[in-house]
């Protein structure tokens, strides 16, 4: 029986913040308010969990965390966990996109390893390291693989170890398991919680699955349709994840509370 156990919350309360969202509004072409006042504070080492109905600013937060898009007002600091009040450099985060978006032309390892490769490193040091992630991902043996030669979910783990290669302190992972199917989206899930508990880093999911929310995470954001607010925090009790904990009455409790608060 797969089995991944997450932190108790006595242990999340002592750690210190890594991510605060503050007031953070967001207005395309002048008139269009994907975001209004967003904040959150985030310790490191959680796993946080957005949902919300598609357009209420879910993605549009990731990219201004992750300095691809700027907000129209607010802010946002990332702090170092390795230098006390410090900003963290936004190469420490990672990110997986909805889709795997491989180089189809390049081998499994060489796709992994392409973040160094930009960065200049030694094709022996990448390459090395490309291999130790493949192996967190389960990919041991599938170096010389050509993304067309990998089911779906193997190319959403290959994108997953290409993001962590280059050992991020924080994670943002949009949708990645949207277009799979239920089993592999499960097998997927007691992986990342193992990579999860294994790095210490902290993950920011995106997901329009309330299951899914409620099986991986420590705490789950909800928020409202476009203007996106966070209308409500839930946190998640330390329950065992594994192939039981998702006919107890406990995790239908979660489910039905996160659900009544998405319809309101």
């Amino acid at each position: 029986m797969q089995t991944a156990t997450l932190e108790t919350k006595e242990a999340l309360v002592e750690k210190k913040s890594m991510l605060r969202i503050n007031n953070v509004s967001k207005i395309y072409n002048g008139s269009i308010t994907a975001l209004s006042e967003v904040s959150l504070d985030i310790p490191e080492g959680e796993f946080v969990s957005f949902v919300g109905p598609s357009g209420c600013g879910k993605s549009t937060i990731f990219k201004i965390i992750a300095g691809l898009s700027d907000p129209t007002s607010g802010k946002v600091e990332m702090i170092s966990p390795d230098k006390k009040e410090t900003v963290m450099d936004r190469n420490e985060v990672g990110f997986v996109f909805q889709h795997a978006t491989l180089l189809p032309w390049k081998s499994v390892l060489d796709n992994v390893s392409l973040p160094l490769e930009l960065k200049g490193v030694s094709k022996k040091e990448r390459h090395e390291r490309g291999k130790e992630v493949l192996e967190m991902v389960g990919l041991k043996g599938y170096e010389k693989a050509l993304p067309r030669q990998l089911s779906g979910g193997m190319q959403m783990r290959v994108s997953i170890a290409r993001s962590l290669i280059a050992k991020p302190k924080l994670l943002l992972m949009d949708e990645p398991f949207g277009a799979l199917d239920e089993m592999t989206r499960q097998n997927l899930h007691y992986e990342l919680l193992k990579i999860w508990e294994k790095t210490g880093m902290t993950v920011l999911f995106i997901t329009h699955n309330v299951f899914e929310s409620v099986f991986l995470s420590t705490k789950i954001a909800v928020m409202s349709a476009r203007p996106g607010r966070i209308t409500d925090v839930h946190e998640v009790p330390p329950y065992d994840r594994n192939e039981t904990f998702r006919s107890t009455p406990e995790f239908s409790h979660l489910v039905g509370e996160i659900s009544k608060g998405l319809q309101h």
